[in-house]
């Protein structure tokens, strides 16, 4: 087996997750001289930089615990938050509704504590996003980078900017957005796509959904969807298989459309 290279080894100022024999997951900062504490004891995070990932590290109690760098979803579900964030389960179907690919310069309104905004990025992405709240803007900042640093936030500004009131980027290829009314941004976002460009918001409820349709039948905006992702894990355990008993089923819902050339 090659032994992993120097890069990979885990360093002070990284975030990484911690799961103990329960499953339980923590999120954690590594930091020089850095203490992780729990019920089960307090571990040196000495004991975690340079390791690689995987390893088993034990607390002043005994309780064991596996190192690993966080997935996206890992992030977005531990991260702090200032404002709910869309879950994974929709966070994946919104880049292929909206189809991000690597250079896509993206509007993303209503930023919230970032994990949209760290997807889109993640996908390659350049994100400007408005937002009403400053604390909320800086936020999503710190998670950003907490999660992608320089990388990623080398390409994301966000603006304290009201969306309702206009869009002053041109030629864009995205608009993404998590608003309560995106309704009022369809007559912006018609000048700020270029043809072909996409709209996608997410609303938490139906009305929201159907204003937000109603409103792009009356633009230049076609070939709208709305859908919901329902999501229900399996309980496998040898010959035992049948569905979990709770399921994540309502979140919100996806709607998008394309803007079509002005005649």
């Amino acid at each position: 087996m090659n032994a992993p290279s120097g890069s990979r080894l885990f360093r002070v100022g990284e975030e990484i997750l911690l799961i103990d024999r329960k499953k339980r997951r923590y999120l954690v900062s590594l930091e020089d001289g850095g203490e992780f504490h729990t019920h089960a004891g307090f571990l040196p995070h000495s004991d975690i930089v340079g390791q690689c990932e995987g390893v088993v590290v034990r607390s002043s109690r005994g309780a064991t615990f596996t190192a690993f760098r966080p997935t996206l979803a890992d992030f977005v579900l531990k991260m702090p938050r200032g404002a709910q964030v869309i879950y994974p389960k929709d966070l994946g179907p919104i880049l292929m509704l909206a189809d991000i690919f690597p250079g896509a310069r993206v509007l993303e309104s209503g930023v919230g504590s970032g994990a949209l905004s760290m997807t889109l990025l993640r996908a390659g992405a350049i994100v400007t996003g408005y937002e009403l709240r400053e604390d909320f803007a800086a936020r999503a900042r710190k998670n950003v980078a907490a999660f992608g640093g320089d990388e990623l936030l080398g390409r994301y500004q966000v603006e304290h900017r009201n969306c309702y009131e206009g869009i002053d980027l041109t030629n864009l290829d995205r608009v993404v957005l998590d608003l309560p009314e995106p309704w009022q941004v369809v007559a912006h976002a018609e000048k700020a796509l270029h043809p072909g460009g996409i709209i996608l918001a997410y609303t938490p409820t139906i009305v929201q959904a159907v204003q937000f349709r109603e409103r792009l039948a009356e633009s230049a905006f076609e070939l709208a969807e709305t859908i919901e992702v329902l999501h229900r894990g399996w309980n496998i355990d040898g010959t035992s298989v049948r569905p979990d008993h709770r399921m994540v089923a309502h979140t919100g819902f996806l709607t998008h459309a394309r803007l079509l050339p002005s005649v």
